[in-house]
């Protein structure tokens, strides 16, 4: 543990060559924080043998009417590249948490779809990841709301929604 705070080093150092020391400041420390609680979620689902990419996937399956999507539709709802849906539908599907099943109206659709083991993990890896506050347990109910409200502009303005 640093005896300062090495982002706000960084900003120091950088007012002295460059503008935008708040945007450098703000972007570091997203940055950072996204290490952190993607580190520590990764940590909390490896026992499970899922990554976060991998359980946000069952977690849509698990959200869908039928617990199946079209892969295509997975990647426009998780905001990833289609390599990336196939992959992580690779690992599911060697692990028994999901099967690929042809689509039903569409001959050149595939649907993922969750089995029951994957329901099953699911609700084993949702409890623990909420026990540890999806390792937000710093911030109380209120920051964490205002968190989200904070970036919802960034998100918009990049054409989330």
């Amino acid at each position: 543990m640093l005896p300062f705070d090495p982002i706000d080093e960084a900003a120091a150092q950088w007012a002295k060559h460059w503008r935008g020391v708040p945007q450098m400041h703000a972007v570091t420390s997203l940055m950072r924080v996204q290490q952190l609680v993607l580190g520590r979620l990764d940590a909390i689902l490896k026992p499970h043998g899922l990554t976060f990419a991998r359980y946000e996937a069952l977690v849509l399956l698990t959200f869908s009417s039928r617990g199946s999507l079209p892969l295509g539709k997975m990647g426009e709802r998780l905001q990833v590249h289609p390599t990336s849906v196939t992959s992580i539908v690779d690992r599911l599907e060697q692990a028994g948490l999901v099967v690929r099943r042809p689509h039903p109206d569409d001959g050149r659709a595939v649907l993922a779809e969750i089995t029951p083991a994957g329901r099953d993990l699911v609700e084993r890896s949702t409890a623990d990841l909420v026990g540890a506050d999806f390792g937000l347990g710093a911030l109380d109910e209120a920051g964490l709301r205002a968190l989200s409200e904070l970036l919802r502009p960034v998100r918009k303005a990049a054409g989330d929604f």
